[in-house]
């Protein structure tokens, strides 16, 4: 559904399917207007976005509802650098007038941090991608589907999952996000781009012997619209339909006996894993240290670019920015650079970083590869995360043969909570469900469960990887990064894998220390 034109925007709707709020805005002058005056003030470069985001959040519990969230944010933020120094200024009021003085703002702050002294901020080069225009592939808006059709959806789970035993409680939501994004820079890119992403969840909770357990939907966010609930792309309903059975036999289950286990991974977990050790770690930014306090630094440096050894030899690891229904997919980033994939990890090794173009420039690594990404209008765009996926395997096994190919092990399935520490080094995750694998066999839910490496150990000892049929995109709606904080969609694909001999702690026993 994503396309690309030359035509130049105008203040008119430039994309079929705009909303018609957005489309109505005089985009084109508030564009020009800004940039005029970052120009005549000497900007070497600047970037403006006008933007349009509606965010929805319904929650149900039980029978009664507990949010219903309809936000709006509408605005426009300029980026300038002046000297050397980076400006920002943003504002609510979008007519010329207040575009401009945004502008002025900005290179007055530019000024006043170039004051202070320091080395000077440098941009990678970009040739730019002229007039682009874009939607992403869905095909109802989530966001313009009435409150009282979500409430009824959840609502009416609820009921029947209270119906059957051993269900006791019940927390039912939908998150829904529409944004349209107008971008224009002094080289003359302009970019005008809608996309949307949901994320539906379901929950349930019952009181065992030794306290509450729960049992939820593994149904991923995703940048599709309304019909994911009604089955495009997954199966909610089945999903919601077999939660009872699942968490009568998760209470009926033994606790692990912790140890070294060979775990089979779904995707449903592996994904956050991959998050974690593997699309933080390959931010340039935090690689370098400019981002420390904010969920730490990384132990993947630069220095060990080309020769880290990350994994094992069937380890591939991707960002895409470009993939079909993916939360961080986009034609053209924050800073205008055009969206496209590469390299992070190839035969086990590092041999690449997720950039933005500033970071580009201080590590020497030629053009960014598209990973400026702002919140709002009203933030300054910074390195956010790709799409940063791992790749399956063209022959590889499917996830059955996987098990079977296990004598004494532990399938994963459903991410729940995790640690790890501030160089994204030493980690555990824990899931929704675990099974026993006992001769090749699927033996019985287990309780307790959470596994625990090194992220070198971890992927070192990852000894077959899924095929195609395996790969599943996953992902989080909330990835927070940076000061004053920033919150990012990012979608995380991978397939069913095997890691041989990985510590098992039993969680329930870790506590009771």
């Amino acid at each position: 559904m994503g396309r690309r034109s030359g035509r130049r925007a105008g203040s008119v709707e430039l994309v079929a399917g705009l909303d018609s709020s957005f489309a109505q805005l005089p985009r084109r002058q508030l564009a020009e207007a800004a940039l005029a005056a970052a120009a005549d003030l000497g900007a070497e470069a600047a970037e403006v976005r006008v933007e349009h985001i509606r965010t929805q959040l319904v929650q149900v519990r039980d029978h009664d509802v507990e949010t219903a969230l309809d936000d709006v944010e509408l605005g426009l933020g300029i980026r300038v650098l002046h000297h050397g120094s980076f400006g920002f200024a943003a504002t609510v009021e979008l007519h010329p007038e207040a575009a401009a003085a945004a502008a002025r703002q900005a290179v007055a702050l530019a000024r006043a941090t170039a004051a202070v002294g320091g080395a000077p901020a440098e941009l990678a080069a970009e040739p730019g991608v002229g007039t682009v225009e874009w939607i992403s592939a869905f095909d109802v808006d989530p966001t313009a589907v009435p409150l009282a059709d979500k409430v009824a959806r959840l609502l009416a789970w609820s009921a029947t999952l209270l119906e059957a035993a051993p269900v006791d409680h019940v927390s039912a939501s939908v998150m829904a996000v529409s944004e349209h994004k107008h971008f224009a820079d002094l080289s003359g890119n302009v970019a005008v781009q809608r996309r949307v992403r949901i994320h539906p969840v379901v929950e349930v909770f019952a009181a065992g012997t030794d306290g509450f357990e729960s049992m939820r939907t593994l149904a991923p966010p995703a940048g599709r619209g309304w019909e994911y609930l009604e089955g495009t792309g997954c199966d909610l309903a089945g999903e919601v339909e077999q939660l009872p059975e699942l968490l009568a036999e998760k209470l009926a289950a033994p606790s692990v006996e912790p140890g070294p286990y060979d775990l089979v991974i779904d995707p449903s977990n592996l994904w956050l894993t991959i998050h974690e050790s593997i699309g933080h770690a390959t931010e340039l930014d935090r690689a370098l240290g400019y981002e420390a306090a904010y969920a730490g630094t990384s132990f993947a440096t630069p220095d060990r670019l080309g020769s880290l050894r990350y994994g094992a030899p069937s380890m591939h690891v991707t960002g895409d920015r470009t993939i079909r229904h993916g939360l961080a997919t986009v034609a053209v980033d924050d800073e205008g650079v055009p969206a496209g994939a590469f390299d992070l990890v190839r035969d086990g090794v590092l041999v690449g970083y997720q950039l933005d173009r500033t970071m580009a420039a201080e590590g020497g690594l030629g053009r960014s590869n598209g990973c400026a990404f702002a919140d709002s209008p009203l933030h300054i765009p910074m390195q956010r995360m790709a799409n940063v996926s791992l790749q399956p395997v063209a022959d590889g096994p499917g996830t059955g043969e996987l098990i079977t190919g296990t004598d004494r092990g532990i399938y994963v399935v459903g991410d729940k909570s995790w640690s790890i520490d501030m160089q994204r080094y030493n980690f555990q995750f824990t899931g929704q469900r675990f099974y026993r694998i006992d001769r090749g066999r699927l033996a019985g839910q287990l309780r307790d469960v959470a596994y625990q490496a090194t992220t070198t150990d971890f992927w070192g000892a990852m000894d077959a990887v899924g095929g195609p049929g395996t790969w599943v995109l996953g992902g989080a709606m909330n990835c927070g990064k940076g000061q004053p904080g920033q919150v990012a969609p990012v979608s995380h694909g991978c397939p069913a894998a095997r890691f041989r001999h990985v510590n098992v702690l039993n969680t329930r026993g870790e506590a009771g220390r």
